[in-house]
């Protein structure tokens, strides 16, 4: 076990997060989400609730200063977002800069070319959201 990283961060998890490159993205995706549908590489929290994993991410996790860094899904037509779910992914993260909404099928295509998926147990309809990775600044 390793000093200062979540217990939430699993190994595999870890090992991707590090493999990542500036600019490469990875899927947090809610227990309903179709991840090995949509990519290769998939890592199970299962359980988890998405801002438990993305506290535990951030810490380690450079967003992107260049791009917008934080996508989410965005509700179908016809249906309405529970806005407490960008609230406690916002917390999670400590994030105040802007999210992108994006249209469920266009999330999917994006999904797909992504780094990884991190299924979590997230029960929160549209519990779905993309980070792109940055470059971790020179101390």
């Amino acid at each position: 076990m390793l000093k200062g990283i979540s217990p939430v961060i699993s190994p595999s998890l870890l090992k991707i997060m590090a493999e990542m490159g500036h600019g490469d993205e990875i899927v947090i995706s809610d227990a309903h989400f179709p991840a090995h549908t949509f990519n290769p590489t998939v890592v199970r929290a299962d359980g988890i609730g998405a801002d438990a994993i993305l506290a535990g991410m951030i810490p380690l996790f450079e967003l992107d200063s260049y791009a917008t860094p934080v996508i989410m899904m965005a509700a179908v037509p016809g249906d309405t977002l529970d806005p407490t779910v960008e609230e406690k992914y916002r917390a999670a993260l400590n994030y105040t800069g802007e999210i992108e909404r994006m249209e469920r099928y266009a999330f999917y295509e994006r999904a797909k070319k992504a780094y990884a998926v991190v299924i979590s147990g997230e029960l929160a309809k549209y519990g779905n959201i993309i980070l792109k990775k940055g470059v971790t600044p020179v101390a």
